[in-house]
């Protein structure tokens, strides 16, 4: 039997989604004011959720505190009071969207997370606008 454990975090971080293959006007066509060279911000909700067979030692899918510490310190204190375009490795050449950022944060936490768990991603950008990824 398989359950799904989810864990709720949050972050502020500024962006610019731009292409700078691309004049300005024709980023301000694309990407609205979403383009504005002095960035703008968002308070991003994050749903980590693990799905997986329930441990017959421990009762558990994942340690919760095991999954909350990895939030903290692999996406938290990356990703919070941040410029992505600026301060996130990641983004120096990738558009901060809400599809690259989710991708992003499936990425880093895949690699610290067990094989054998299912890991999904879920990240609002605001209250109505979220996007979910699940792997490859």
């Amino acid at each position: 039997m398989k359950v799904t454990v989810n864990r709720k975090a949050h972050f502020n971080a500024a962006h610019r989604l731009y292409n700078a293959d691309w004049s300005d006007a024709r980023n301000a066509t694309v990407f609205g004011k979403c383009a504005n060279p002095n960035y703008h911000g968002h308070n991003y909700e994050l749903i980590v959720s693990v799905k997986g067979e329930i441990h017959p030692d421990t009762g558990f899918v994942m340690d919760m505190k095991v999954l909350k510490n990895l939030i903290e310190t692999e996406i938290e204190e990356k990703f919070d009071h941040k410029n992505l375009n600026e301060e996130v490795i990641e983004f120096k050449t990738l558009n901060p969207t809400a599809e690259n950022i989710v991708v992003v944060i499936w990425n880093i936490l895949r690699s610290k997370i067990a094989k054998e768990l299912e890991l999904s991603i879920t990240l609002y950008e605001t209250p109505r606008n979220f996007v979910t990824y699940c792997g490859a």
